[in-house]
C-alpha cells in the first residue's frame, strides 16, 4: 500500500552524514538510516551521502534504503555507485514525484555542487540541495548561483548545509527573494554551537513548523544534527 501524506504540507529535511561516519568514528549506514526514519519527513536532503575519492560510491547502499525506509532516491548521480552529485543525494517518500532534475557546478576552489529539479505537487516547487563551501566569499558566489538559476518570482526551496556560521552575514544573495530559516543549532552534534544547516523558502510557501533533532541517536551518527520543517505549500492557481 502506497503511504499517504498531505500533498500540501511537506516535511523537509536535511541532514549532514558525514559518508555515515559516527562521533564513535564507525561506519554505520544503519543508524543513519533510523535517524532519518525517525524525522517522519516527506524529502530529506542529504550532505557527504558519497565517499569523496574514486567513483565515489554511496555512504548508504541502496538496497539498505529499499529495503529499511519508505524513500526512494532521487536520480542525481552521473554513475551507477554514487547516491547523489557532489556528495548531495536526495530521499523522497514514496508517492511524490519529481521532474526536471538537474546536477548543478558550483564556483570557488572546493569542488562543490548542488542538485536542482521540481516538485510534482498542486503548484511546481522547485527544490534545491545543496553543500556550499568553507570560505565564505565562495559561499556568496555559489547562492547567487542557485538564485539566479530559479524562477525570479516562483515558488523555491533551497535548504542543505550552509557552511555559515554567522546569522546575518554570507546570506545576501538570498535577502531580496528568499526568507532563511535556521531551525536551530545543528553543529557540533556532541555540542551544537552553530546553525550551519538551514532551509530557504520564497515565493507562496510557509513554514508552519521547525526543529533540530537532538535525540540521542542523532547525537552519535554523525556530526551534524539533522534539521526539519513543516512546509505549506501553494495551492493550485
Amino acid at each position: 500500500m502506497m503511504p499517504c501524506f498531505d500533498p500540501q504540507t511537506l516535511r523537509f529535511a536535511s541532514y549532514n552524514i558525514r559518508k555515515a561516519r559516527g562521533l564513535d568514528q564507525r561506519r554505520n549506514p544503519r543508524r543513519i538510516l533510523d535517524v532519518i526514519n525517525g524525522l517522519e519527513a516527506d524529502l530529506v536532503a542529504l550532505q557527504e551521502a558519497d565517499r569523496r575519492l574514486g567513483d565515489r560510491p554511496s555512504a548508504l547502499p541502496r538496497r539498505l534504503i529499499e529495503t529499511e525506509t519508505d524513500f526512494e532516491v532521487l536520480p542525481a548521480a552521473d554513475n551507477d555507485v554514487s547516491l547523489g552529485w557532489h556528495g548531495n543525494a536526495v530521499l523522497l517518500r514514496r508517492g511524490i514525484v519529481a521532474t526536471g532534475v538537474e546536477r548543478i557546478n558550483l564556483p570557488g576552489l572546493e569542488p562543490r555542487g548542488a542538485v536542482r529539479f521540481e516538485l510534482d505537487v498542486a503548484r511546481p516547487v522547485s527544490v534545491v540541495c545543496t553543500h556550499l563551501g568553507l570560505a565564505r566569499r565562495h559561499r556568496r558566489r555559489q547562492l547567487q548561483t542557485l538564485a539566479q538559476g530559479l524562477k525570479p518570482t516562483g515558488d523555491a526551496i533551497i535548504l542543505g548545509d550552509f557552511n555559515e556560521w554567522s546569522r546575518s552575514r554570507g546570506l545576501e544573495p538570498l535577502s531580496h527573494a528568499f526568507t532563511v530559516l535556521s531551525p536551530g543549532r545543528s553543529f557540533h552534534a556532541a555540542r551544537p554551537l552553530a546553525a550551519l544547516d538551514r532551509i530557504a523558502h520564497a515565493g507562496s510557501i510557509t513554514v508552519t513548523n521547525a526543529g533540530v533533532d537532538q535525540g540521542e541517536l542523532a547525537r552519535q551518527a554523525s556530526d551534524h544534527l539533522p534539521i526539519w520543517a513543516d512546509m505549506r505549500l501553494p495551492e493550485a492557481a
